[in-house]
């Protein structure tokens, strides 16, 4: 599942996201929702959400 859509992401659960500085690579990183800096419905590159361990990124995978 994509993470453009904001009522497909809440808080605890699992998503790969990508960092600002890695949007050339690619490169994913995993783990937990904290809290949801995007204010709007969708955003077509991605929910912008803060991981439990403070990183930042935008949701391209949703864990199930």
């Amino acid at each position: 599942m994509t993470g453009t859509e904001r009522k497909n992401i809440v808080p605890g659960k699992r998503v790969r996201v990508v960092q600002k500085q890695d949007q050339r690579s690619g490169n994913l990183t995993e783990g937990v929702v904290d809290r949801l800096l995007t204010n709007s419905a969708t955003h077509p590159h991605g929910i912008k959400v803060k991981l439990t361990d403070g990183t930042v990124g935008r949701v391209k995978e949703i864990i199930e």
